[in-house]
């Protein structure tokens, strides 16, 4: 089984490429946001350090953590931010290495893609056998943004200019699948390149 690493800036159109993946190969797909999700529920190794943290206040009805509290409550600190991901990055790449583990001990599958944006930042190339980056051009992503997402310009300003340059992703990723037209070229890159022999068992 080979992991591969997904990564690209927002509105590269990372899910669309796995959409396509988890429907047309023998893999699975391991998003690192809804990982992090799962790991900040009641009972989850970043439920209690979060609340110790940050206060009962960014707790719901129900005792679960509310992600629009919690946003609010560390929007414009720097500090505070870097402490959630101190809690929550390390959690996520543990869990990522125990699902790798379980997938290689099962050999049922033949890929497991992980996807995440900060792949590069937090050092998952020395836990992934390659990296993919999905690139659009910016003019194609911003305007994705606004149709899909309904983003403003200034959202999507503050967004992109938080996140690797295209430089950068490509000075880490060894296969790049263009995402600017027609999904039919990108489910065709994709083929070209599980195709390769690099990939097979």
């Amino acid at each position: 089984m080979k992991v591969i690493g997904i990564t690209g800036g927002v509105g590269a159109g990372k899910s669309a490429v796995l959409d396509y993946l988890a429907a047309n190969h023998n893999c699975r797909v391991i998003k690192a946001d809804l990982a992090a999700h799962q790991l900040e529920e009641p009972g989850g190794a970043c439920y209690e350090p979060l609340v110790a943290l940050l206060g009962d206040e960014i707790l719901d009805a129900a005792g679960k953590i509310d992600r629009k509290k919690m946003a609010a409550r560390i929007f414009e600190d720097s500090a505070l931010l870097q402490k959630v991901n101190d809690i929550v990055h390390p959690a996520v790449k543990a869990y990522l290495l125990s699902e790798i583990a379980k997938e290689k001990e099962s050999g049922e599958r033949d890929f497991l893609f992980i996807e995440a944006a900060l792949l590069i930042e937090e050092g998952y190339a020395g836990i992934v056998d390659g990296l993919w980056y999905i690139r659009a051009d910016e003019s194609v992503r911003r305007q994705r943004l606004k149709g899909s997402r309904g983003y403003s310009d200034e959202k999507t300003d503050a967004i992109l200019k938080s996140q690797l340059s295209d430089e950068a992703f490509l000075k880490h990723c060894g296969v790049v699948i263009e995402n600017n037209g027609a999904l039919l070229s990108v489910y065709e890159q994709i083929e070209k390149e599980l195709g390769e022999d690099q990939w097979q068992k």
